[in-house]
């Protein structure tokens, strides 16, 4: 097999859909976190997230609406074939927000909250290097 027909060849199943499982994944922990930022009261948040009740409300509600964005950025454009690149462009903020977010609890002292952080910017970066490029979704033809 030539490196030309290896590098035109279809992206493989098991490409294909690890992908699309590292997408709902993201999307379910974004989504999740992000609707638990937005609706729970301060003080309640504050209990189960240190940080939240240290800064404005302003400020976590504002990160609550960046992990939703992102949440839903991340699947929707794929899964509805309308401006599916913006799937790779969440995928790029997804793994931005997390480096932020390590670099954030690691100043605040909080390592210990960073495993999932590490795991979700592996995921971003999988999806980012997978839909921008191995197994991009085509957009809907109209």
């Amino acid at each position: 097999m030539s490196i030309t027909a290896l590098e035109t060849a279809t992206p493989g199943r098991a490409l294909r859909i690890g992908l699309w499982i590292a997408q709902i994944l993201i999307s379910f922990v974004f989504i999740s976190a992000g609707l638990v930022k937005l609706l729970t009261p301060i003080p309640q948040l504050a209990a189960m997230m240190p940080w939240a009740g240290e800064y404005s409300e302003t400020f976590v509600r504002f990160v609550a609406l960046v992990d939703l964005t992102g949440g839903i950025g991340i699947l929707l454009p794929a899964l509805t074939r309308i401006l599916p690149r913006l799937t790779v462009l969440a995928a790029l903020g997804c793994a931005v927000l997390q480096v932020l977010a390590l670099v954030f609890h690691i100043s605040r002292g909080e390592a210990a909250v960073t495993p999932l952080n590490v795991v979700l910017l592996a995921l971003a970066l999988f999806v980012l290097w997978g839909r921008n490029g191995k197994a991009p979704i085509a957009p809907r033809q109209v």
